[in-house]
């Protein structure tokens, strides 16, 4: 995915939000859940308790003619069943069950659903050669239960908010050292870079300087080759201290860049011209042919220089005696596509992405590393609005595809430079 330094650390601080958030609610939402499930189950566990010792105590001590409420009572006797003068549900007595008990002594216990409600009814052995039946209607107990659940539920939906505000609230807080200490390490890296800079450019000046007094005083070729990689290496790190520098302004202005009018048919003509002697050093054709004229973007020009410079570089360093094309046109979809095309070593297609990753090295290849500099173009591109692609095949060469938002309005341009090819050859 094409994200910049900044949008990563804000999609990590994010991200951390709301796990802390999430945590925070589902420990809040299953205290609650916990909770009422216990207070549920305790209530159903009396209301039982309850009933089947009313149900013991009726049919041992009531009659039918004066049950208890919600209860109605049924006895049977020389095969006459007497259930009182109040009026039975429909359907009761359950004369099997009295059969059944008046023949095998044996206490049954049931729940029948009937009538919209729950009847609990017990038939045992009363006094007697007689047999009782003691009936229980629950609607009262299972309305009671109906309304804990409601207020469960209407708690738990409390909870629910409580805990996304707690959450958020939480998450804020926990994440905030987070978001200083990424705050600090941005800070950090601009403060050593910019004061890097100064001696690192003394360094690299002076190891030019020795490079070229050991050419002129003729000394052995091992002692010239060692000052001209000092000179390249020292000038290498000037380079890592300069993209720093560039990602750490880009994420302090991450949202808010300049909105300027940038023509990058001008820059890629600048860039290839930067390129041409080590691209004629090295054996390789740099050729830009932007015949369109002016391409106008809006942003930052030298971070986008910058970008441009990286491609071109990117493409020398892996193009031994080939071919460099450096192509720039307006798509139909209003954007400004730079491409750059070489016929160097090229890469592994499942690498395409990874290329863009900081320091990335390609497999089985240890030298063959691509450090910050394609890291820093994608962060520069994203934060102009745009999109970056690598493709390419081991030996085949490579492509890399840059889009950008075309301005709004090409009166808006540098001035125009015209028709304009540059040619580096060696």
């Amino acid at each position: 995915m094409n994200r910049s330094w900044a949008e990563a650390e804000r999609v990590v601080i994010r991200r951390a939000r709301l796990r802390v958030s999430v945590l925070v609610g589902l420990a809040i939402t299953l205290l609650v859940v916990v909770v009422g499930g216990i207070a549920y189950a305790v209530m159903v566990h009396a209301q039982d308790t309850q009933v089947a010792r009313e149900l013991e105590y009726n049919a041992e001590h009531g009659t039918p003619a004066t049950p208890p409420g919600c209860t109605w009572l049924f006895a049977l006797d020389n095969g006459v069943v007497d259930g009182g003068v109040l009026p039975a549900p429909q359907g009761f007595p359950l004369r099997s069950d009295l059969d059944a008990v008046r023949a095998t002594g044996r206490t049954v216990e049931r729940t029948v659903e009937r009538n919209g409600t729950e009847y609990l009814v017990l038939t045992r052995a009363g006094p007697g050669d007689s047999t009782v039946q003691a009936v229980f209607d629950t609607r009262y107990q299972i309305a009671d239960r109906q309304h804990l659940l409601l207020a469960l539920v209407i708690a738990e939906v409390g909870g629910l908010l409580a805990a996304a505000i707690t959450g958020l609230l939480v998450g804020r807080r926990a994440v905030a050292p987070l978001a200083e200490a990424l705050a600090r390490q941005r800070r950090f890296v601009t403060d050593a870079s910019h004061e890097l800079r100064t001696p690192i450019a003394r360094a690299h000046t002076r190891a030019q300087l020795l490079a070229r007094r050991a050419a002129a005083a003729h000394l052995p070729e091992d002692h010239r080759q060692g000052l001209d990689k000092l000179a390249g290496s020292i000038g290498g790190l000037a380079d890592v201290v300069e993209d720093l520098l560039l990602s750490a302004r880009l994420s302090e202005e991450a949202g808010r860049l300049d909105g300027r009018a940038v023509d990058l048919a001008g820059v890629a003509e600048a860039a290839v011209a930067t390129e041409a002697d080590r691209a004629g050093e090295r054996h390789v054709t740099l050729s830009v042919d932007p015949s369109a004229g002016p391409m106008v973007v809006t942003g930052v020009e030298t971070a986008l220089r910058r970008a441009v410079d990286e491609l071109l570089a990117n493409a020398v360093r892996h193009t031994p005696h080939g071919r460099i094309d450096v192509r720039i046109g307006r798509t139909a979809d209003g954007f400004v596509e730079l491409t750059v095309v070489d016929t160097g070593e090229g890469f592994d297609p499942v690498d395409a992405e990874r290329l863009f990753d900081r320091f990335h090295r390609g497999p089985g290849e240890p030298e063959r590393r691509f450090g910050l500099g394609l890291a820093l173009l994608r962060e520069v591109v994203t934060s102009h609005g745009g999109t970056v692609e690598a493709s390419g095949r081991p030996g085949g060469g490579a492509r890399f595809t840059m889009r950008l938002p075309a301005s709004a309005s090409r009166a808006e341009a540098v001035p125009e430079v015209g028709t304009r090819v540059r040619t580096a050859s060696p």
